[in-house]
């Protein structure tokens, strides 16, 4: 009887394991399609760090390869995990997913945890993952884009601008460098870390993630600055920033969108007016629509 018990008690918590993740964990679900099917908490790199964990949505009944956004979340690169940003852009994500794109939000180690380049290493770690397991679930490892919100929307930008730099201290040794993005949707991401306010304060986001005030180490806030990735061989980018944004200045975008022109890259600015840093006038049908549009065109035509 023992035995049967416990080989009851074994196959309840494998069970429990499983779902862990899944419906009755996951904050956001709901928020997806009904029949949404969700691979959830994964950790993608074979550790046990709960910010190396990453939740994959697909579309129901979905035939063929499909389509991969990586969702990368905000939180000035301190705070907020892989559910973050999906709760005030719950329409816009539904919709990636109704239209036929599977979605993957991904955590990152705060700076707090590691300084940079850890953030990106993780992000393309996480990437990495995905693309070696593409059979799995289902991607087409030839059609990925990434999009990311306020600090995810930095990492979003640094990601698809430095790849085809291929910079080694922004992957993790021995990791799967295959893969490429077709395109890129930056809102409200910072561009240039030395254009901060604080960036001559010790304390600022900005500098913890670097691991020093940019105005003293320019060196390094260049090297965690998309903008100094810029080139002709860059992804297409849909930029979208609040024209009140009082935390990232739209300054940061603009900058941005213009090193991108002037290097002939795809690229539109969309400056919401009277829009804050975040929030749900971000989750509204004109821009829902952009973002539709945009990652039809590069990723499904």
């Amino acid at each position: 009887m023992n035995k049967i018990n416990n080989i009851v008690t074994t196959a309840v918590l494998f069970l429990t394991f499983l779902g862990q993740g899944f419906s009755q964990t996951n904050p956001v679900i709901e928020v997806f399609p009904k029949g949404t099917v969700l691979h959830g908490n994964i950790n993608y790199a074979n550790d046990t760090l709960q910010k190396h964990l990453l939740d994959i949505y697909l579309p129901q009944k979905a035939s063929g390869k499909i389509p991969l956004v990586v969702f990368v979340h905000g939180g000035g690169w301190l705070v907020n995990d892989k559910y973050a940003d999906i709760g005030y852009m719950k329409k816009t994500v539904s919709e990636i997913v109704s239209k036929g794109f599977a979605l993957a939000s991904i955590d990152y180690r705060f700076a707090t945890q590691a300084v940079f380049p850890a953030q990106i290493q993780d992000c393309n770690r996480a990437v990495s993952f995905l693309v070696d397991n593409a059979d799995t679930y289902g991607f087409d490892k030839d059609r990925i884009a990434v999009m990311g919100f306020s600090a995810g929307g930095h990492l979003a930008s640094l990601m698809g601008l430095s790849k085809n730099n291929d910079i080694p201290e922004f992957f993790v040794p021995k990791t799967n460098k295959g893969f490429d993005f077709k395109a890129v949707v930056d809102f409200y991401g910072p561009a240039e870390l030395i254009l901060f306010p604080g960036a001559n304060d010790a304390k600022s986001p900005e500098a913890l993630l670097i691991g020093a005030p940019p105005l003293d180490r320019p060196d390094l806030a260049k090297m965690a600055s998309p903008v100094t990735y810029v080139d002709e061989n860059d992804p297409p980018f849909l930029i979208v920033h609040g024209e009140n944004d009082d935390l990232v200045s739209p300054r940061q975008s603009q900058l941005l969108s213009s090193w991108l022109t002037v290097n002939g890259v795809e690229n539109e600015l969309i400056v919401v007016k009277d829009a804050p840093h975040f929030g749900e006038m971000f989750d509204v049908q004109d821009i829902r629509t952009k973002v539709i549009d945009f990652l039809q065109t590069h990723l499904q035509n």
